[in-house]
């Protein structure tokens, strides 16, 4: 499974992964005990292959950032998100050098290691990345998937209901004569 249906919800812990979508968001399945759960639009819902670490240079993908960490530690878990702060920032200097120490906190190495091992322990150690057979024959005339519903900042699409009719006689006419006083 690739990172494109790996998601972090704020306020839960751990990862998610996609399951299916529904009419009001979509369900995801617990990476922590498997338990699935529906997230709706209210929830801020990151996609693992959107979010990037910050370097002195540029910003680097973290399917690239993980790809260096499974390479560093032949594909097993890394070092706990729980060990001191001096460990975390050591291990992730080693890994990325150049990441930029203003930008990038602590709690941000926490959560990538963190998400890592969680990755790994699930057996989801792909990370390259997917490109359709299709997409690359056809070029540009191949249409964009939709986005995710629920993901940040979308709103659910508004159900079809008729609209309501006035019970009153008359149509529209809204108490005219008592504009006419």
């Amino acid at each position: 499974m690739s990172l494109d249906k790996v998601l972090s919800i704020s306020g839960k812990p751990g990862l998610y992964k996609l399951t299916t979508q529904t009419r009001s968001g979509f369900l995801a399945e617990s990476l922590l005990d498997g338990k699935k759960i529906n997230v709706s639009g209210r929830h801020n819902v990151s996609l693992l292959s959107e979010i990037a670490i910050y370097t002195l240079t540029e910003e680097l993908p973290l399917r690239e950032v993980f790809v260096k960490i499974f390479e560093k530690e032949n594909g097993a878990e890394t070092i706990g998100h729980k060990s001191s702060k001096d460990e975390l920032e050591e291990y992730f200097f080693s890994i990325l050098p150049d990441y930029d120490e203003d930008r990038v906190y602590v709690s941000d190495i926490k959560k990538v290691l963190q998400w890592y091992n969680l990755l790994v322990k699930n057996g989801m150690t792909d990370f390259t990345v997917e490109e359709d057979a299709d997409e690359a024959e056809e070029g540009s005339s191949k249409t964009k998937k939709a986005p995710i519903a629920g993901a940040a900042n979308t709103v659910a699409p508004k159900a079809n209901t008729p609209k309501a009719t006035s019970s009153r006689k008359g149509g529209g006419a809204k108490n005219t004569a008592a504009r006419k006083k």
